[in-house]
């Protein structure tokens, strides 16, 4: 059997890191769901089963795929304590997750989506405006996980570095939907983008995640052309906004530039923002995510 699989040697602690890791997330993502249910002034049971409300339930997903992203960070450094201190990385990371979580979209609707009233939408099932939100939920804890396992311990330093980064995710993510609207707007020259997806249009919300998830992979990797400081709670804040709004600017001109010579021959706007072409809108999708990977893999 040795001779078949190579296996790494595993302490016998890691599994009874793995329970406490699994029990914690299994409470928090419970928590999580209750919580959402609550916010939104709605029985979760109730939107999920009976209503079938998909939106909400994409909406929902979005959010505990974000808190899974967030907890990945905290238990890829609990097995490096002892068991208490492991449990109260997993349980402080997991609700400052949730917080930032619901803090994220708070400002993604009153500052981001400032044209429309998200949450009503999704009660309305609205998959579009949905996408966009579990869109944006992922990629606030895709940076701020990576902002979790550039800083070092748990203390207090680190807890403002990781604030710190949530700050510039909401930074460049308004920067990113800014220039995109500005785009769809000359683009498409009567309907602005909220306006578009307040209608339900797919495909826009597509491509439009795509944007926001490829923008959060590669500003991730700013952890690693970045040095952590303890106590340099400016130059972290400062050194993350400007790393990650020039990454995001070089994603930017690539993806145009990829998009151009790999779907030549085809009219993106009119196909996505006129044809509500699905199909189209997960090629451009997938692209800007595959792009971000490949430059977040190169620094990485």
């Amino acid at each position: 059997m040795q001779d078949l699989v190579n296996l790494v040697p595993l302490l016998p602690e890691t599994w009874f890191y793995l329970g406490i890791d699994i029990c914690i997330a299994i409470c928090l993502l419970f928590a999580l769901r209750l919580m959402s249910g609550r916010m939104a002034s709605v029985s979760t049971t109730e939107e999920l089963g009976s209503q079938d409300n998909i939106a909400f339930g994409i909406s929902v997903a979005g959010r505990m795929l974000a808190l899974c992203l967030v907890l990945s960070a905290a238990a890829a450094s609990s097995d490096t304590n002892g068991f208490e201190e492991a449990a109260m990385s997993m349980l402080l990371y997991g609700l400052v997750g949730i917080f930032l979580i619901k803090i994220g979209r708070i400002l993604h609707d009153k500052i981001i989506l400032n044209r429309i009233n998200k949450e009503a939408m999704i009660k309305d099932r609205n998959t579009s405006v949905a996408i966009v939100d579990a869109a944006s939920s992922v990629s606030t804890a895709l940076i701020v996980s990576n902002v979790m396992l550039w800083v070092i311990g748990t203390d207090l330093n680190a807890l403002f570095a990781v604030i710190s980064g949530f700050i510039v995710t909401q930074a460049i993510l308004l920067l990113r939907t800014r220039i995109y609207e500005r785009r769809f707007l000359a683009l498409s020259q009567s309907n602005t983008f909220q306006q578009t997806i307040a209608k339900g249009q797919l495909a826009v919300a597509i491509q439009h995640s795509g944007n926001l998830l490829a923008t959060a992979i590669v500003v991730s990797a700013s952890s690693s052309l970045l040095i952590y400081s303890p106590q340099g709670y400016v130059s972290n804040l400062t050194g993350w906004l400007i790393v990650g709004m020039g990454l995001t600017l070089m994603l930017l001109v690539l993806v145009i530039v990829a998009k151009k010579i790999i779907l030549a021959g085809l009219n993106l706007a009119q196909e996505v923002e006129q044809q509500h072409n699905i199909g189209v809108a997960s090629i451009e999708m997938v692209l800007s995510v595959g792009i971000a990977l490949i430059v977040s893999g190169l620094f990485t």
